[in-house]
C-alpha cells in the first residue's frame, strides 16, 4: 500500500514540482489549493496538476480548499487515509506582506493552526513545513548554517515563517508524537525539464528569473537591477539559487527521514551552497538561451540584503540529499517553460488539451 501524502498549495510553483517527485517516488498524492496565486481551469481543476498527471502518467486527487475553512480541511481528511502532510500553502510576496500584514498573518498563521488541529484530530503527526531563508534576516557570516539565530526578520512574510517555526517547536515540546521537518529554502528557480510546468504566478511578481524571461520574450522592455554598489565582486546582490526540481527531491528526502527521526523536530537548509550574483544570472541566461536581456540600474531597495547563501551540508549528511542541477540548467529549463508557454498555464497544449 503506497503512502498517501497531502500537499497543501499543490497547485503552486514549488508544490506542483514537488508532486512530480512524490509520484515518481511511488507516493500517492492528495493536493489542495485555494488558487490565491495559481491558475484554475474550467472545472475547478488545477491546470498545473493536470500537467503533472501528463508528466508522470499518474493521477492526483485535487481539492479546491482554503485552510481558513476548517470544515473543508476536515472533509479531505475524512475521505483519505493520509500518512503525512507537506505544507506549502502560504502567501509569499515580500512587498505585498508589508502593505497587507493582516492578510499575511491571517493566512499563514491561522491556516497552519487549522491544518495542525485537523491533523491532530485524525491522529496524523508527520509534517514537512516550507520555511524560508528569510527567517535568518541579514546574515553576519556566510555561508548560513541552521544554527544561525532566527527572528531578526526584515519583512512580514518572513516573520510569518518565523512565527510558524516557533509554534512548531513549541508544539513538539508539548506533544512528543509529532515528527516535523522544517525546510528553509533559499531561492528556487527553473522548471521541470519537460517544459510542461513552471512558475506562473497570478499575482504581480518581482522574482528575478520570471522577470528576466519576460524581458527576453519581449513582454517587458528591460529589467531593473536594484543596486550595483553592494560589497560583492560585481556590485550586485548575491543569492543561492536552487533548481526547483532539486528542491522537490529535498522534500521526498525529508519525508523519508520523518520515519526514522529520533527527535520530534529538525530543520534543514535547502540550497546549493553557492552564491550567484544578479549580473551572473543575467549573463548566464543570455548565453545559455541565446537571448538578450537589457537592464537598467536603480538604487538599492530598502530592506534588501547584500549576500545570502546556504551551508547545505546538514541536509547532505542527514537526508542524503544534495542539489545537483547547474545554473545553466536552471536558465535553460525556465526558458523552455517560458517559450513553450508564453501565457503560462493559459497556453493551450498543442495536442488539443489546454
Amino acid at each position: 500500500q503506497n503512502k498517501v501524502i497531502l500537499v497543501t498549495g499543490g497547485s503552486g510553483y514549488i508544490g506542483s514540482h514537488c508532486v512530480v517527485s512524490l509520484l515518481e517516488a511511488g507516493y500517492e498524492v492528495v493536493a489542495l489549493d485555494n488558487f490565491a496565486n495559481s491558475v484554475k481551469g474550467g472545472k475547478d481543476e488545477s491546470l498545473a496538476l493536470l500537467r503533472v498527471e501528463k508528466i508522470t502518467g499518474k493521477p492526483v486527487k485535487f481539492y479546491q480548499c482554503d485552510l481558513l475553512d476548517m470544515d473543508d480541511i476536515d472533509a479531505i481528511f475524512q475521505k483519505h487515509k493520509i500518512d503525512a502532510v507537506i505544507h506549502f500553502a502560504a502567501m509569499k510576496a515580500v512587498g505585498e506582506s508589508m502593505q497587507f500584514p493582516l492578510l499575511y498573518y491571517k493566512n499563514n498563521l491561522i491556516g497552519m493552526i487549522n491544518l495542525l488541529e485537523v491533523m491532530k484530530k485524525y491522529d496524523i503527526y508527520n509534517l514537512v513545513f516550507s520555511s524560508s531563508c528569510t527567517v535568518y534576516g541579514e546574515p553576519d557570516t556566510l555561508p548560513i548554517t541552521e544554527e544561525k539565530p532566527t527572528g531578526n526578520v526584515t519583512n512580514v512574510y518572513g516573520r510569518t515563517k518565523f512565527f510558524v517555526e516557533e509554534m512548531l517547536k513549541d508544539l513538539c515540546v508539548a506533544e512528543k508524537k509529532w515528527r516535523i521537518i522544517m525546510l528553509r529554502y533559499f531561492n528556487p528557480v527553473g522548471a521541470h525539464p519537460s517544459g510542461l510546468i513552471g512558475e506562473d504566478p497570478t499575482k504581480a511578481f518581482t522574482n528575478l528569473m520570471p522577470y528576466i524571461s519576460q524581458v527576453a520574450i519581449g513582454k517587458k522592455d528591460s529589467l531593473t537591477i536594484f543596486g550595483d554598489d553592494y560589497d560583492t565582486p560585481d556590485g550586485t546582490g548575491i543569492r543561492d539559487y536552487i533548481h526547483v526540481m532539486d528542491l522537490a527531491t529535498g522534500h521526498v528526502a525529508a519525508l523519508e527521514k520523518l520515519a526514522s527521526m529520533k527527535s520530534s523536530i529538525k530543520v534543514y537548509n535547502l540550497g546549493t551552497g553557492k552564491g550567484v550574483s544578479v549580473l551572473q544570472i543575467i549573463k548566464t541566461f543570455e548565453r545559455v538561451n541565446n537571448v538578450s536581456v537589457p537592464y537598467i540600474i536603480k538604487e538599492r531597495r530598502e530592506g534588501d540584503i547584500c549576500s545570502m547563501y546556504a551551508d547545505a551540508s546538514l541536509a547532505e549528511n542527514e537526508l542524503n540529499w544534495k542539489a545537483s542541477k547547474t545554473l545553466e540548467e536552471m536558465c535553460a529549463d525556465f526558458w523552455r517553460w517560458q517559450t513553450k508557454n508564453p501565457n503560462g498555464y493559459r497556453t493551450a497544449l498543442t495536442n488539443g488539451h489546454s
